[in-house]
């Protein structure tokens, strides 16, 4: 598919919400003096603004063009995931938000050391930096894309333009710049999504009832799992024992996507995001008290999955549009290049100026989760590394001076990680980016979850389980991504990777507890049976 040109209004509309980002992240600048403001603003954040930050963080550019995409080819079955954020909400809301948010805190690797010692500290950090790179470099490649095909310009300029940008006004402001640019980002890409849907039932004779017709007739709003048997499956016979029956049965479950796994899925991602997830529990520890974080939490569990539902139904809209006004261009991008789909109708059929602030969309759902990824390593490694490892007892001006250098190394990592992904087939961007997500983050849940809800189970506990679980992640890595020789092949599918690593983890930690153990750490605050009352 050919470029189509941005128009005049558009880049106006474009340049404009830039500028205002950049404005805000020179404002900020002149405030960050300490590492007590450039990493969770004096602690000074309202509820509602903490909120709309985390949901802006959250949605990506790949939620923005990608779940429109979804329902434009297939249906809603993606958004499955997703409907068990608020069970876990209510958990983070009781549990995890006063566990992790301390006057102490910054880090929720620093929980990690109280809780179990320096080794699930570390191992912690680095799950987290490896992890948060890779998501850096893929993110920014992700939304350079359409960015690409709608402007013309090479795919690399755009990388270095867009990095270059963000990661000017994410040093300069630190977290109070991060935080209000992802507030009015959230805002931007909320309008953007409710514009593109009004045009759509502007536009169509039947209106709104025409794209629910539409897309009930052919089935846009269905949530199934496809879950088909394996191709083949061992026919029973005199010679099948039981242990071989069971194993039949086993991988026959382990091989297949079905719902049960999908919701199992879904809650191993929400815990690992309110617990784990560093630019989350950053935002807790910069509220003003705990009552102003848990009102954050509730506000970003109230508002992620109608935000979700919202772009699901901007794919629906797209679908039910291009079937009153066919358009040969959108048939060709269907089969080739899907997600550009909505930037197509964006440029080609939303007013100028409109369009533009729609494209804006698109940029400011990279841009709220690159920033936070950004000052989020740029505080872990300070606070988890730097200061009580590498460099004790420096200067708090020390400290912050290299909290920037570190935020422009990791930028420097994302545009050339960019870059160079340019020259790797999507295909094995996915699986590269799977690989490594489940290799470093395996066991983080459950060193959480034992953490938190546990109190037999102790430092001795969690280095013993780590061995086993992060071999067990390595091979089934290894195993999904078709790396190993075929007699250690085993028929799993990759959802379960995450779930099994972890189930394994915390059954070894909670049987070794059982051990008698010479402990005798004192856990007052550190879980949920010997917390004492929340402010």
């Amino acid at each position: 598919m050919t470029a189509t040109p941005l128009r005049t209004l558009d880049v106006v509309a474009i340049l404009a919400y830039l500028l205002a980002m950049a404005g805000m992240g020179l404002y900020f600048a002149r405030r960050n003096t300490t590492t007590a403001e450039y990493f969770v603003g004096n602690r000074s954040f309202r509820g509602w603004v903490i909120g709309l930050s985390m949901v802006g963080t959250t949605i990506s550019s790949v939620t923005f063009l990608a779940f429109p995409a979804d329902a434009f080819s297939a249906d809603w079955r993606n958004l499955v995931q997703n409907l068990t954020l608020p069970f876990v909400a209510v958990i983070a809301v009781i549990y995890f938000v006063p566990l992790l948010r301390r006057d102490d805190m910054i880090s929720a690797f620093q929980y990690l050391e109280m809780r179990f010692g320096a080794i699930a500290r570390l191992y912690g950090v680095s799950s987290f930096l490896i992890i948060q790179l890779i998501r850096l470099a893929r993110i920014l490649f992700l939304v350079s894309l359409p960015v690409a095909l709608l402007t013309g310009a090479p795919l690399w300029s755009v990388i270095l333009c867009t990095g270059i940008f963000i990661a000017f006004y994410t040093i300069a402001g630190g977290i109070e710049a991060v935080i209000w640019t992802d507030v009015v980002q959230t805002i931007v890409l909320l309008l953007a999504g409710m514009m593109s849907i009004g045009y759509v039932v502007w536009q169509l004779p039947g209106g709104f009832a025409e794209v629910v017709a539409v897309g009930r007739a052919d089935h846009k709003f269905d949530m199934g799992i496809d879950g088909p048997a394996p191709e083949s499956t061992p026919e029973p016979n005199a010679v099948t024992d039981t242990q071989q029956d069971l194993r039949a049965r086993i991988s026959e479950v382990l091989s297949r996507k079905t719902l049960t796994i999908v919701i199992l899925l879904g809650i191993l991602e929400w815990l690992t995001t309110y617990c784990c997830d560093q630019t989350v529990v950053q935002r807790y520890a910069a509220a003003k008290s705990m009552r102003e974080a848990r009102k954050a939490t509730i506000l970003f569990s109230v508002m992620a999955l109608p935000t979700w539902i919202l772009f699901f139904f901007v794919g629906t809209c797209l679908y039910a549009f291009y079937q009153a006004f066919p358009d040969p261009q959108v048939v060709e991008l269907q089969q080739s290049q899907v997600d550009a789909v909505f930037p197509h109708f964006i440029l080609t059929q939303i007013p100028a100026g409109l369009g533009g602030l729609v494209i804006a969309g698109v940029l400011a759902a990279a841009m709220s989760s690159l920033d936070s990824s950004i000052n989020s390593i740029a505080t872990v490694t300070v606070v988890d590394i730097l200061k009580p490892f590498v460099r004790p007892g420096r200067s708090d001006k020390y400290y912050l001076v290299a909290a920037r250098i570190i935020a422009l190394f990791a930028a420097m990592v994302m545009i050339g990680g960019a870059i160079a992904l340019i020259e790797i087939p999507f295909k094995n961007i996915n699986t590269l980016t799977w690989i490594v997500s489940s290799v470093f983050g395996g066991c983080l849940v459950g060193l959480f979850m034992l953490g938190f809800f546990t109190t037999r189970v102790d430092y001795r506990c969690v280095v013993a389980a780590l061995i086993p679980g992060i071999l067990l992640n390595v091979y089934l890595a290894l195993n999904i991504s078709g790396q190993l020789p075929d007699f250690l092949q085993m028929d799993i599918h990759e959802y379960w990777v995450g779930i099994i690593v972890n189930v394994v983890f915390v059954t070894v930690a909670l049987g070794i507890s059982l051990f008698p153990r010479t402990s005798t750490k004192d856990l007052r605050g550190l879980t949920v049976w010997t917390r004492a009352k929340a402010d």
